[in-house]
């Protein structure tokens, strides 16, 4: 499948997990993006996602950055809307994918990429063995977040400190924690765009894509 055609696996019969972006025949690498969500909400994402179409500029500016390298890009697809407490449904969600890309690209290096409820998935699911780093926009990193699977992970957290949806103090002691865990986490403050990235929304796509493509080309 060439770059920047779109494949849902739930229409091809390859499960519920994912969109495909790109699919390179021999994958070098894959990303796998995870849009925000709520607190709360066991009914399914409506079809007309606003959290999930905020993702695709960021899908796009990944694949270009990477065109070339062999880079699989994919979008998560939720089974529920929300987190839901101790059910950690984006979290299932986000492992089920990795999983799900596993079987289509191999034992490839994983980046994953996460905004809001996705950034909180996307750093509980970094233990996994092939993600070697997450990109997380405007993360949801409640103070009891787990840190301790993270050691040898390399982290970004970037955060506009007038979100006023998720807490960019959060994010900055997120990293702390997590640095004292063994993870390579960076925090990086961005000017301006508040929770949705929306303003000044292009820096937002480079220097995720700009991340991403680091990351997946580290040695």
């Amino acid at each position: 499948m060439s770059a920047g055609t779109e494949r849902d696996t739930e229409a091809t019969g390859e499960g519920r997990a994912l969109v495909l972006r790109t699919s390179p025949a021999t994958p070098a690498a894959a990303v796998l993006l995870l849009h925000g969500g709520r607190e709360s909400g066991t009914e399914p994402p409506p079809l007309v996602n606003l959290p999930a179409l905020r993702m695709r500029p960021f899908a796009a500016a990944v694949a270009r950055a990477t065109r070339g390298r062999e880079v699989l890009v994919a979008e998560v697809r939720y089974r529920h809307r929300g987190w839901n407490g101790a059910r950690c449904d984006a979290a299932r969600d986000a492992e089920e994918a990795l999983a799900r890309l596993r079987g289509l690209a191999g034992d490839v290096p994983v980046v994953l990429v996460g905004h809001s409820m996705g950034g909180r998935a996307a750093l509980r699911a970094a233990g996994a063995p092939l993600v070697h780093g997450v990109v997380a926009l405007a993360p949801w990193c409640p103070p009891d977040e787990p840190v301790d699977h993270l050691a040898g992970r390399r982290l970004y957290l970037l955060h506009d400190e007038q979100d006023r949806v998720t807490s960019a103090a959060g994010s900055w002691e997120f990293v702390r924690r997590s640095r004292l865990a063994g993870a390579d986490a960076t925090a990086i403050p961005m000017p301006t765009g508040g929770h949705a990235m929306l303003r000044g929304a292009g820096a937002w796509h480079r220097r995720t894509a700009a991340l991403v493509t680091s990351l997946v080309t580290r040695d």
